[in-house]
């Protein structure tokens, strides 16, 4: 397990977060002259991101998000994003949380699959930070924030190793390990099973550096090549394309990261993506509950959330495209939201034989 890959995970699922949002509050907009006072206005979609990035890269909070440090629970960085999510006057139910949560954390995993090497997930964090300065690039101070963040992602991580970036990926790979919520586009385009597992491509450019698989050459003891055997490699490979830039400014060549949900290619991809989803859960007891709660809560110390005052005047976005909907997940919804865990108990009854439950 590395210890630097919270920064990775939480810049990333912010990333994919502050996408569905902004998409979300856009298709909310509705002309100013037809507004009335609960209705909702450009003005009020510029000030929730900003507060949002504002709290996502406060100083005090990615002091502490840096420091090297085990992956916690899902529950506790499921808190975290709960937390950031309601920093502005921005309101959100359980069950659209749920659904937020839910399509973040699998647009992360699918990225993550796909990254040709290891370290081309540095390249998807710049993806999500280069668009996340795009937000605010008409708010200075803020964009400030998130400037001072990319030269710390730079500093820590280029520096690494393949093998580094391999253990990063690994421990990504982890923590995803048990998330198997449907996504109605990726099953549409057919990258996903029924089951909820991705299907890995076996065709397009192989990684940087590479090249594509289908001869193998055999060396003397002197190193001199001393024959060739072609073989069939089942895919449709091309020639890698040239490496993305790992500086603040430049073209990433790889595309995973950006934002899928304004791509032309899918103009109602947003719909569907809200489309389909599943819960499991696992209930139980967490051991390092405890110590993960105290790291927790030094973590979110930094956290400046908006405060309410006691007439609440903010607004609330619902993620589904009905009340109804959204009214029946949050019904359907488990009591400990969490993910498919599971626990085999293994008993000896007699001689060799086991009961198993699960």
């Amino acid at each position: 397990m590395s210890s630097r890959t919270l920064p990775l995970l939480f810049i990333n699922l912010g990333g994919e977060m502050l996408y569905i949002l902004d998409q979300r509050l856009r298709a909310q907009n509705i002309p100013a002259d037809k507004a009335k006072k609960a209705d909702w206005i450009e003005d009020d979609r510029r000030r929730v991101m900003n507060d949002i990035i504002t709290t996502m890269f406060n100083k005090k909070f990615l002091e502490e998000l840096f420091k090297p440090q085990e992956l916690y629970s899902k529950k506790a960085l499921r808190t975290v994003f709960d937390r950031l999510a309601h920093a502005s006057i921005m309101r959100l139910n359980q069950a659209s949380m749920d659904k937020l949560y839910d399509l973040m954390t699998m647009a992360f995993k699918y990225q993550v699959l796909l990254c040709p090497r290891p370290k081309d997930i540095l390249l998807v964090s710049f993806n999500h930070m280069d668009a996340i300065k795009d937000f605010v690039k008409e708010t200075p101070s803020i964009l400030s924030q998130v400037d001072e963040t990319y030269k710390q992602l730079i500093e820590m991580y280029t520096p690494l190793s393949s093998g580094e970036f391999q253990l990063i990926r690994q421990t990504l790979l982890i923590f995803f390990q048990d998330m198997h919520i449907r996504v109605s586009i990726f099953l549409k385009d057919k990258v996903q099973n029924s089951n909820g597992r991705f299907v890995l491509p076996t065709s397009g450019p192989v990684p940087h550096g590479t090249q594509i698989p289908g001869l193998i050459r055999m060396f003397s003891c002197s190193g001199e090549e001393v024959k060739k055997l072609q073989f069939r490699n089942g895919g449709n490979y091309t020639s890698a394309l040239r490496e993305g830039s790992f500086e603040m400014f430049g073209e990433r060549v790889i595309k995973l990261g950006t934002n899928m949900l304004v791509l032309p290619t899918h103009p109602t991809l947003y719909r569907q993506l809200l489309g389909c989803w599943t819960y499991s859960v696992n209930t139980t007891p967490n051991p390092l509950a405890k110590e993960e709660l105290n790291m927790l809560a030094r973590l979110m110390g930094g956290l400046e959330v908006q405060k309410t005052s006691s007439v609440d005047n903010g607004f609330r976005v619902n993620l589904f495209a009905t009340d109804e909907e959204e009214e029946e997940a949050l019904i359907s919804r488990p009591d400990e939201f969490s993910y498919d865990v599971i626990n085999i108990q293994a008993t000896k009854v007699a001689f060799t034989n086991y009961f198993i439950t699960m």
